[in-house]
């Protein structure tokens, strides 16, 4: 494996018009190669670069004697704890220790992704579908052709290099450990990274040092406005990925935009007249007015729930085959290719339709965990439909279950909708009583239950989640379970021939936060096993699995 050469503390000052300071007395050590850096103390090994950034109620520095590495990077405050410490390293003084993160350690793992594609994925919802299509897609492409090399994917459900899971936390890592990452995946051959980024990451500046060659955004609705004061805030902190480059003198990312929303549409106007070249994907046939670049021109849905998408782009028409159902996954796919293939022009590929036609053909067997994830039992398939879904936002519910109206709705079967939803702990109080809302308008049966309740009282969060469903329009029946185990078996009890189950907002994830603990739960195998229990026997779903992930759970809803 080739291991990067790293950096010299005098060249770091130079990169970022810091300053070397010895607080210990003496002089500053310039010439020192670093050859690696952390976020964490406790994470620095020996000869590597403490990261010492202010937090909320610590500043990092104040962790220094924790760090086996010979130098820190930190800002005037951090400098004078490291003094007063008599710190022994040497220390480079940045103006903006988050703004410096990233370019510091792509400087010392040599810059790794300028010598990849990468694909970003932004917005409120579909991002990790959108980009499990786009490595599935990939993937195939490199089995067929390894001369094309390897594919790294990172996202919310985990980092993978060429199909293989590596353990990492939080959608978007922290840009030390984001470079390190980059440089381990170029090591390994990886040509293609796919990756997801968040608002908190553009914010935070972890995708600072990152050279993005291609920005994709699917939509933008009501989330994290814990972390964000406002809608304007949010899509603000998005659009950051479009218009400014993440690795300092490089060129921003190619866009790449949904135009289904009011958000979508604004950024592609925005862009557009600052004079930049924007592919814009658009996923309802009937759309008023010009056609975007990637139009969609019909959609059919097979009896198994398979779509058949027609789409209308660069003068010709690809049409290919869906697994996944819903209008919105019509949505992620299509931007899939339109993304895939704008990164195809970006790496001079000769023959775009044709990579178009190439990628479409792979999404046909696409399956995300915890996204519209259909599940049975270990028996007879049940002869209604059970799905698991991650939409835990407001938009994200109300997306899931007009999906899931339309989709009965066509299949003439007429069955009822029942949905388990709850909402998380420590996270947007405000998007509570509007999930409750949307489900209560769309569903015949809302069961509410807990989530990740983290150190809230879960009536609390029940409560406001039941009032919104008490205030919709609609004639649901409103139910409150506050187990959420128990909440699943309901649902399934309550299901009878040609209904369609979803039970929303963990998705993927294995365990349910309660106070500081992580307890095991996996919504598909609860799922599955509530199947199981009323009594059907015969082929066998795909079920997932059970286990303890502390760093997966914790990060839910953390980042959008």
């Amino acid at each position: 494996m080739t291991t990067s050469a790293g950096a010299t503390l005098a060249r770091l000052a130079d990169l970022t018009g810091g300053r070397l300071e010895k607080p210990s007395g003496g002089t500053p050590e310039g010439a020192t190669v670093v050859g690696s850096a952390a976020i964490g103390a406790a994470d620095v090994p020996a000869g590597g670069m403490f990261m010492a950034v202010p937090g909320t109620r610590h500043h990092g520095a104040e962790f220094a004697g924790q760090s086996a590495g010979s130098s820190v990077l930190t800002d005037e405050a951090g400098l004078r704890i490291l003094t007063d410490a008599g710190y022994p390293g040497t220390v480079l003084v940045v103006d903006d220790c988050r703004r410096w993160l990233g370019p510091v350690a792509a400087e010392i793992h040599g810059h790794p992704t300028r010598g990849m594609t990468v694909i970003g994925v932004t917005g409120t919802s579909g991002k990790t579908t959108t980009t499990y299509m786009m490595e599935h897609a990939l993937l195939a492409e490199s089995a067929a052709d390894p001369a094309v090399g390897g594919v790294g994917l990172i996202g919310t459900t985990g980092t993978r290099i060429n199909g293989t899971p590596v353990p990492t936390s939080l959608t978007t890592p922290e840009a030390p450990t984001l470079q390190a990452l980059f440089a381990r995946m170029r090591d390994e051959g990886v040509t293609r990274v796919v990756m997801e980024i968040s608002s908190h990451a553009l914010v935070l500046g972890r995708v600072r040092g990152v050279d993005v060659d291609v920005a994709g955004f699917t939509n933008l609705s009501q989330d994290h406005l814990d972390f964000h004061p406002t809608m304007e805030d949010y899509f603000q902190a998005k659009a950051q990925l479009f218009t400014e480059a993440q690795d300092p003198g490089r060129s921003p990312a190619v866009p790449v935009v949904c135009v289904d929303d009011s958000w979508g549409r604004r950024l592609a106007d925005e862009l557009t007249a600052a004079g930049r070249t924007v592919t814009t994907v658009a996923s309802d046939p009937d759309t008023d007015g010009a056609p975007a670049t990637w139009q969609v021109r019909e959609v059919t849905v097979d009896v198994d729930g398979t779509q058949q998408v027609t789409v209308d782009h660069d003068g010709t028409s690809t049409t290919f085959a869906l697994s996944l159902p819903g209008d919105f996954n019509v949505a992620n796919a299509v931007l899939a290719l339109a993304t895939l293939t704008a990164a195809g022009r970006v790496t001079a590929t000769t023959d775009v339709a044709a990579a178009a036609d190439r990628y479409a053909a792979q999404l046909g067997d696409v399956r995300v965990p915890g996204r519209m994830q259909s599940v049975t039992g270990s028996g007879v398939r049940p002869d209604y439909l059970a799905l698991v879904d991650y939409a835990h936002k407001p938009g994200a519910v109300a997306a899931v279950l007009h999906t899931l109206v339309g989709q009965r709705d066509r299949s003439g079967h007429g069955g009822r909708i029942g949905i388990v939803l709850g909402a998380g702990g420590n996270r947007d109080h405000e998007k509570r009583p509007l999930m409750g809302k949307q489900a209560a308008a769309l569903a015949d049966l809302v069961i509410v239950t807990d989530d990740n309740p983290r150190d809230e009282d879960p009536a609390q969060i029940r409560a406001a989640v039941l009032a919104g469903a008490e205030s919709a329009a609609g004639s649901a029946e409103v139910r409150e379970v506050g187990d959420r185990r128990t909440a699943i078996r309901d649902l399934v009890a309550w299901a009878r021939r040609g209904d369609i189950l979803v039970v929303a907002g963990k998705g993927h994830e294995k365990g349910q936060i309660i106070g500081d603990t992580v307890v095991d739960f996996d919504d598909v195998a609860e799922l599955a096993a509530a199947i199981d229990d009323t009594g059907d026997t015969g082929d066998t779903g795909d079920t997932g699995g059970t286990g303890d992930n502390r760093a997966e759970s914790d990060r839910q809803e953390t980042e959008a």
